[in-house]
């Protein structure tokens, strides 16, 4: 089960975190924000080759005891990281790459709505996020 979604901006700050139990939300901050150096890491090894490469999912971030963190970074350096349950052992790595692709897709979507100010906070996520979570249960 994804327990954290986080959107993240080129310039390393968020533009939507969403995780399932609210009182572990500190918790997942943190985690999200740590992941963003082992994406760093990965964008700066691949180089000059992520610019011609169409693949834009990273995997497997790192393990934690109780939770697994992936990553995706989109061609203008947007940040996607997802948080998922361990226990969760039903949950392949293409299941993972299509939920990205699908939070891709909605992310596009709304930086293409004319009313949206690039840079600002992302509401129109909630329910796409809300229907991906409970979809991973």
């Amino acid at each position: 089960m994804a327990v954290c979604i986080a959107v993240i901006a080129k310039e390393n700050y968020p533009l939507y975190i969403r995780s399932t139990p609210t009182e572990n939300e500190l918790k997942f901050h943190y985690m999200v924000h740590t992941s963003l150096d082992v994406v760093d890491e990965k964008i700066s090894a691949m180089g000059k080759a992520l610019v011609d490469q169409r693949e834009l999912y990273l995997g497997l971030l790192y393990p934690t005891e109780d939770y697994k963190v992936y990553g995706y970074v989109t061609n203008s350096k947007v940040k996607f990281v997802m948080v998922v349950d361990s226990s969760n052992t039903a949950l392949r790595d293409n299941e993972i790459r299509s939920m990205f692709r699908k939070l891709h897709n909605s992310y596009t979507d709304v930086m293409c709505n004319p009313f949206y100010n690039p840079g600002d906070r992302i509401q129109a996520f909630d329910n796409m996020v809300t229907s991906m979570m409970i979809q991973v249960c």
